[in-house]
């Protein structure tokens, strides 16, 4: 026995019925042999378009009879809104003003037989917090939005917050779950396409900011637009996971429904229908996907978070991948991943995967029952394989899944070659890209010109190397050869000249630091520098020539008149000869007297 209660619209002073069917019939039923003769008038009060002609005929469930015979029908408002709930109360009359919210209390009744519909259950609405995120899902879901003229503003932004709500756990990508919208109107609008938005993230934040559009409730224009357009390559679906519609409406259609729809799930969608309003139920319990209790919902606009759980479970185990997939695909490897079919205690998987190609080279792995995925290399590229995973169950006959994955297209390498770090006697070599199917690189460098060549082995994984001993002042041809798992090579040549040896240094520059003075620094030069010398012709005075050490790479110059041109020159030092010398001009600038100095003193 349980809790129900059923809410209601209040129109024209008369509390009329909001659901329609068979449960609002039993409501009636129960409520005639339950209560008192005297108060089955006043029962009648409660207008129904479908009211019972032979009401003594339904006996919902014997269990009625048990219920107190002074029970009364109240119908209690809600403060601040049209709607109104029904339950018992205890009072003598069905007087409106006098029957308070707190004073009325759910309708006890027996769980009834299935109808094909599910109806709003008196509960208290979840608290709204982060919820956690639902793995293995994958498949587009498609909101059929009532954007029209007969939903108000507040219905439609409850609406729209239900869907957030609904899709929040969700993980969206590309090989995930994938969510569009199309507006029910005059004509059909996209809000937006399934692949736009591939983040939970971005997704919250297109449905908050989704505009209704008014015009005309044309329901079937709507969904004869997302049989033909919205379900494609084009609009981003995908054709080979599941595919579901949740149609949220207030009940009403301008036109017909029935063709589209059923084309609809012909093609495989697994249609949803949740009826804000008083919709006919014969008419959207054949448009749900079947069974009708489960894809059926009538609920009050404002109870909507009640069946968010319930429906979103019910989306989940359409949408839950439950068939074997591939990722990650490259030209040597891809990455298969299945629902958790056994665990480590129930069984274990055998795994095989075979190139259509060659079918006697069948290859097999044993996977533990925990896991649920794995990688699988060292494939060849541009090739199909058939792969079949069998679970074997020690509990129960679990049938296996089978998918069909081709290989990419073998990566090109190398494509570019750059050489770095050129030095009198060394060179480097660095190339892109560096593929997995590249077994190792083959460096072959010689003099030009010339006949001679070195070999030098690097691993696949390396994308650069050091070639050493190179004569200065040399200009080399480099050629990186890419040597692959199937055999096949690749080879892409580039000219490197090493440095002369004693190059000059680099970066001479000056600081002033004080009167007649500077700091000449420099950095350093190539090469095994043994020193440097640093010399100053004045324009007045006596040059000098100062000495230091190779670690070392700035000196003060003194003793610079002021208003005089100087070269400095900085030459490194080498053990068998001396370097290129680096020269600048620096210009003194002669001092000036300060003239708010010079008026303090006259004062």
């Amino acid at each position: 026995m349980s809790k129900m209660e059923i809410c209601y619209s209040l129109r024209r002073s008369t509390c009329l019925p909001l659901v329609l069917s068979s449960n609002t019939l039993a409501l009636q039923a129960y409520s005639r042999s339950s209560l008192p003769p005297t108060h089955h008038d006043k029962l009648n009060k409660l207008k129904s378009p479908h009211p019972l002609k032979h009401p003594g005929s339904f006996d919902p469930h014997p269990g009625f009879k048990k219920q107190r015979d002074d029970a009364k029908l109240c119908c209690c408002t809600v403060p601040g809104s049209s709607r109104a709930k029904v339950g018992t109360t205890g009072i003598s009359s069905l007087n409106r003003s006098s029957c308070r919210r707190t004073a009325c209390s759910p309708i006890r009744a027996p769980e009834l037989p299935a109808f094909g519909f599910k109806v709003a259950r008196g509960q208290s609405i979840p608290e709204k917090g982060p919820q956690p995120f639902i793995p293995d899902l994958e498949g587009d879901i498609l909101f059929l939005l009532d954007s029209s003229g007969s939903v108000s503003y507040y219905e439609f932004s409850k609406v729209k917050e239900f869907i957030r709500d609904l899709l929040r756990p969700f993980t969206f990508g590309p090989h995930d779950v994938q969510t569009s919208i199309i507006h029910i109107s005059t004509v059909p609008t996209i809000e937006f396409p399934f692949d736009r938005y591939l983040s939970s993230e971005a997704v919250q934040q297109a449905i908050r900011g989704t505009q209704q559009l008014m015009g005309d409730t044309n329901t079937g224009k709507a969904l004869s637009f997302a049989k033909e357009k919205f379900f494609t390559d084009e609009a981003g679906s995908r054709p080979d996971v599941p595919k579901v519609l949740v149609w949220v409406t207030d009940g009403f259609s301008t036109d017909d429904i029935s063709p589209p729809m059923q084309l609809l799930k012909d093609m495989g969608v697994t249609v949803f229908i949740v009826s804000t309003g008083r919709g006919n139920f014969l008419e959207l319990s054949a448009a749900a996907s079947q069974p009708p209790e489960k894809h059926l919902h009538f609920v009050d606009v404002d109870d909507l978070p009640i069946i968010t759980k319930e429906l979103r479970d019910a989306i989940t185990e359409v949408i839950r991948a439950t068939r074997l997939r591939a990722v990650d695909i490259t030209s040597s490897s891809f990455r298969l991943m299945w629902p958790k079919l056994l665990s480590s205690s129930t069984g274990y998987y055998v795994l095989e995967y075979t190139p259509t190609d060659e079918p006697r080279r069948k290859l097999m792995q044993q996977v533990s029952g925990d896991r649920t995925s794995l990688l699988l290399s060292d494939l060849a590229p541009e090739t199909t394989y058939e792969v079949v995973l069998i679970p074997e169950s020690n509990t129960h006959y679990i049938p296996p899944q089978t998918t069909r994955v081709t290989t990419l297209q073998e990566e090109i390498s190398p494509t570019r070659i750059v050489i770095s770090e050129s030095m009198p006697h060394s060179i480097r070599v660095s190339w892109s890209p560096t593929p997995d199917s590249v077994v190792s690189y083959q460096v072959l460098y010689g003099p030009l010109p010339g006949n001679s060549a070195k070999l030098l082995e690097v691993d696949g994984k390396h994308n650069s190397t050091v070639l050493e001993n190179l004569t200065p002042n040399t200009t080399y041809l480099v050629t990186v050869a890419a040597i692959y798992k199937s055999g096949k090579e690749r080879a892409l040549s580039a000219k490197a000249c090493t440095q002369e040896e004693g190059f000059k240094v680099k970066h001479l520059r000056f600081e002033d630091m004080g009167p007649n003075t500077l700091k000449a620094s420099w950095d350093s030069a190539d090469g095994k520098v043994l020193g440097y010398r640093v010399r100053c012709r004045r324009q007045t005075g006596p040059s000098s020539l100062i000495s230091v050490s190779p670690q070392v790479h700035s000196v003060l110059l003194t003793d610079l008149a002021a208003g005089t041109t100087n070269k400095v020159c900085v030459k490194p030092v080498y053990k068998d000869q001396a370097g290129k010398g680096l020269c600048r001009m620096v210009h003194m600038q002669p001092a000036t007297e300060a003239q708010g100095y010079t008026r303090r003193q006259r004062a």
